[in-house]
């Protein structure tokens, strides 16, 4: 069987222009470094892909901060990049440029076709305009199946975080509905591990978010508040047969799940 197209997925850095600054308690700074020492030590993925909400602070010192771990972990695996709600496209932009970092949003094999899609908004809020949308569509190849993310969680996930969810969902989800190739959506911003279900949603492709790389949300709590739960990333495993696989570890307890 042909190799899979091995993807890894990090999200929500919240990284500040101090490294030894707290997020909610946690180290973001050292929490970053262990994600990205366990992803090329573990799973050496074809490319990383990071689905937003870089800083937290909002400096230009927190985005070089996120290029500088980069560079002194020696990551010469492809990055690739989109903006969450916290983020500047003009900072992006101006830090995430050379080795090993790539603005193209889309990368693919035979098979797959991975998508990147811009959700950010005037407002923490997610918000897919009709032009991101039709882009996406003129992309797709009808011969592969498709992995779609963005920073925005395109389905309620039943705690405070709904409230930055997407706006327009009915416009997002009329668009995706009608490419019967796309198989799944992924996504950041939630800060947790979760696997939504066509069968628990209701709608037609399944999402999966992202463990944040800063702090896992607790979901009784309406602010943001960290359940305890080590920084985490999630790895798709994209297979020629048009199946795949997704795992998420979480580097403070060496677990993995796997979904099929």
């Amino acid at each position: 069987m042909n190799k899979p197209l091995k993807i890894a997925q990090i999200s929500d850095t919240h990284l500040f222009s101090d490294e030894s600054a707290l997020h909610c308690g946690a180290n973001v700074h050292q929490n970053l470094i262990q994600v990205l020492s366990h992803i090329t030590s573990v799973e050496i993925p074809d490319a990383i892909i990071f689905t937003g909400d870089l800083t937290q602070d909002h400096t230009d010192a927190s985005y070089q901060q996120f290029v500088d771990i980069f560079k002194q972990q020696n990551i010469e695996i492809p990055v690739h990049f989109i903006a969450g709600n916290h983020d500047e496209f003009s900072q992006l932009e101006n830090y995430l440029t050379g080795t090993p970092f790539n603005s193209a949003k889309e990368l693919s094999n035979d098979y797959w076709q991975i998508l990147l899609i811009n959700s950010k908004s005037a407002t923490p809020a997610g918000y897919v305009s009709q032009l991101s949308l039709d882009e996406l569509t003129d992309n797709i190849e009808a011969s592969k199946m498709q992995l779609v993310m963005m920073h925005h969680h395109a389905i309620d996930v039943g705690y405070s975080i709904d409230k930055h969810g997407l706006e327009n969902k009915t416009m997002f989800w009329d668009a995706i509905t009608q490419q019967p190739t796309i198989k799944l959506l992924a996504c950041g911003h939630v800060h947790n591990n979760l696997a939504i279900l066509p069968e628990q949603s209701g709608y037609p492709i399944p999402l999966y978010a992202c463990p944040a790389t800063s702090i896992q949300f607790d979901q009784t709590k309406d602010t943001s508040a960290c359940n305890g739960q080590g920084a985490g990333y999630r790895i798709f495993e994209l297979f020629a047969d048009h199946t795949f696989i997704t795992r998420t570890h979480f580097v403070a307890t060496k677990t993995a799940i796997e979904l099929t």
